[in-house]
């Protein structure tokens, strides 16, 4: 709940922002100069590459938490079985022992969704975002085929 609470109030101060910075293109547009005409062109185009990367990100975690909401319901999503350090961070050796097993498990079965949603939370775990994300893509992309 509280990672919906910090996307929802990003995602709020984000929308704000590009209003902000969208207006002042418009007013960069509105006062007619051969400089600031181009310019408050640019500027409205931050804006517009802003809201279609938050919008692609929510959706993206959207589809991921449906996927969750149908692992749990299947009694599919991993135990969560790693070691902690006493700052309650997750032991790095620990996380690398079950991404072994979660890799071995997805290579044995590549077009089950559900073996790459867990390969993704172990990426995760083991704090390799960017491989995180490919893997959950990978798995939303096989849950939409499946449907």
């Amino acid at each position: 709940m509280r990672a919906k609470i910090s996307y929802a109030v990003t995602a709020a101060v984000l929308v704000f922002y590009f209003v902000l910075v969208g207006s002042r293109g418009v007013m960069l547009i509105e006062s007619g100069t051969l400089i600031t005409v181009p310019f408050g062109i640019a500027v409205l185009i931050l804006p517009v590459i802003g809201v279609w990367f938050l919008w692609k990100n929510t959706q993206f975690v959207r589809r991921a938490n449906r996927l969750a909401a149908e692992l749990d319901a299947e009694g599919g999503l991993p135990v969560d079985e790693l070691r902690r350090t006493p700052g309650g961070r997750i032991d790095r050796d620990s996380a690398d022992e079950v991404f072994v097993r979660r890799k071995a498990e997805t290579e044995e079965s590549p077009e089950d969704w559900r073996s790459w949603f867990r390969l993704a939370v172990a990426y995760h775990d083991a704090r390799d975002t960017p491989r995180a994300r490919k893997a959950m893509q990978r798995a939303i992309t096989l849950r939409e085929a499946a449907r």
